[in-house]
């Protein structure tokens, strides 16, 4: 299954922010904590101008928190780029961002000459989250489905600093389809752009290798299934997601999965990790969608579940 989902306002979005990045002086980027590389537009790079960039890892409380400390190495590595890792929703978070724009740039927030930053990002990463927080007030739409803002604002945060809202933005061709099945697992993607039980798969694979004991808690199994598909099974029987006869619902156990991993009920987990993107990257060329999940070589046997 290939995933293509791309919105028609958002083809001349880039061309807007490349055209406003000319008055920035900060940009902040908008990335989910869980997926900083699947959740990036890329073509932000290529129309940054070198102007200072804030990595934001939002939803921090849901990502692993190991894989995110590497995840900021590895953005602090590339030259002008500060990573920080918040909550989009918390005030104490959105005060440090704040104060790291400003020591960027030291010269600017002064009567006259406000300190211009641009926040982007593809949808649903909580981005308008951020800037009503920001705010102090709801300046920005917020909802749990994607695309929700579709028009440029500015907005004046009577502290030096001028925020420039702009729409959620994502890359018109997904040739990284290993992205786009995470981005579409973790609630980015419109769910009319996919297959849901094929993304379910694709989750329950995952999660299997990087947190088998995350899924063993969760669903009190003392054994964990040989495949995917079988794992979908069992957290089907556990929430309830049955047909007549008592036969499994895939499509239901599957979207259940899904909201679980997306809550966090399963645990604070990341999608990717910054080595991994790298040979994800070279094993599947542009535009190839991951391989139908196959058994693992054995069983997991893990220690009974206390009650």
């Amino acid at each position: 299954m290939t995933i293509r989902w791309y919105p028609g306002h958002m083809d001349k979005a880039i061309e807007k922010i490349a055209e406003a990045i000319r008055r920035t002086d900060v940009v902040i980027e908008v990335l989910d904590a869980r997926l900083p590389s699947s959740s990036s537009n890329h073509l932000l790079e290529k129309v940054r101008r070198h102007k200072p960039c804030i990595k934001i890892l939002n939803k921090n409380d849901l990502a692993d928190p190991i894989v995110t400390k590497a995840w900021v190495r590895n953005f602090e590595a590339e030259a002008g780029v500060k990573a920080l890792p918040l909550s989009a929703k918390q005030l104490s978070d959105a005060k440090k961002l704040i104060k790291l724009c400003q020591q960027i740039v030291p010269h600017r927030g002064k009567p006259g000459w406000p300190l211009r930053v641009m926040v982007c990002g593809i949808p649903n990463v909580g981005k308008s989250t951020l800037i009503n927080t920001l705010a102090g007030r709801s300046m920005a739409k917020v909802g749990d489905k994607p695309a929700i803002t579709t028009c440029a604002q500015q907005i004046d945060l009577r502290n030096g600093i001028v925020l420039s809202d702009t729409p959620g933005v994502l890359w018109p061709v997904m040739d990284d389809q290993v992205g786009a099945y995470r981005l579409a697992a973790s609630g980015a993607i419109g769910s009319g752009a996919f297959d849901v039980a094929t993304v379910g798969l694709f989750a329950a694979e995952y999660m299997l290798r990087r947190y088998p004991e995350a899924l063993a808690l969760r669903y009190r199994l003392e054994e964990l299934p040989e495949d995917p598909h079988a794992l979908l099974e069992a957290v089907g029987r556990r929430l309830g997601c049955l047909m007549a006869g008592g036969a499994i619902d895939h499509n239901r156990a599957a979207e259940a999965f899904l909201r679980e991993l997306r809550a966090g009920k399963v645990g604070r987990i990341s999608f990717e990790e910054p080595e991994q993107v790298v040979a994800d990257t070279e094993a599947h060329p542009a535009g190839d969608s991951p391989q139908e999940p196959t058994p693992l070589t054995t069983p997991m046997r893990l220690k009974p579940h206390k009650q």
